[in-house]
């Protein structure tokens, strides 16, 4: 009777150790299917923000990486062909999301002022902090037009200029984290292009 019990449990083990290594190789495989696509999907997304956060601009595009807070910010610079800056688009994020991170483009001009801003990537509630997209309100346009030298980038209810998505104040607070970011990166671009 032991020996049945063993055998049986030898058995067991070996055909849950097949099914594993069966659906581990199977994953794998779907994985790596889908890889190519999805990254090609995400590159087309961060082609089209950039060229909606920078209207108007068709010259040479500089791509630089810089580090801040201990985070690699990816930077689009736009020169003209005389080497002026058109203005910058900026990779940013925010970790402060309700869903934990969400990524935007953002545009700037040579001056600094927000001419757009593009969701790449966000998980936020759907009919509640999903509104940071465009498709869902108009909460983004308020930032267009906008200098963040004059215009604080913070909610009202924090003392702000920002108007936020009604029963999403976390999702707006990670919208404007992510906004500022982008302008502190401005900065830096705007002042070593200068020197």
């Amino acid at each position: 009777m032991a020996q049945k019990k063993e055998a049986s449990l030898i058995k067991l083990v070996v055909v849950l150790t097949a099914i594993a290594l069966v659906a581990g190789l199977a994953l794998t495989g779907v994985y790596a299917l889908t890889k190519g696509p999805i990254e090609l999907s995400q590159k087309e997304k961060k082609d089209k923000a950039l060229h909606d956060v920078l209207p108007g601009f068709s010259g040479n595009i500089a791509d630089t990486v810089i580090s801040i807070d201990g985070e690699d910010v990816t930077v689009h610079k736009a020169i003209n062909a005389d080497g002026s800056l058109f203005g910058v688009g900026v990779e940013t994020f925010t970790k402060k999301a309700f869903a934990g991170r969400f990524d935007l483009m953002v545009g700037f001009d040579d001056d600094g002022v927000i001419l757009n801003t593009e969701v790449i990537k966000a998980g936020e509630t759907p009919g509640l902090g999903d509104k940071i997209n465009k498709s869902k309100s108009d909460f983004a346009k308020q930032f267009n037009g906008q200098d963040p030298a004059e215009y604080k980038l913070q909610v009202s209810k924090d003392g702000g200029d920002v108007d936020a998505i009604t029963a999403a104040t976390i999702s707006s607070r990670a919208y404007c984290d992510a906004v500022q970011r982008a302008y502190n990166v401005f900065k830096i671009v705007k002042e070593a292009h200068h020197e």
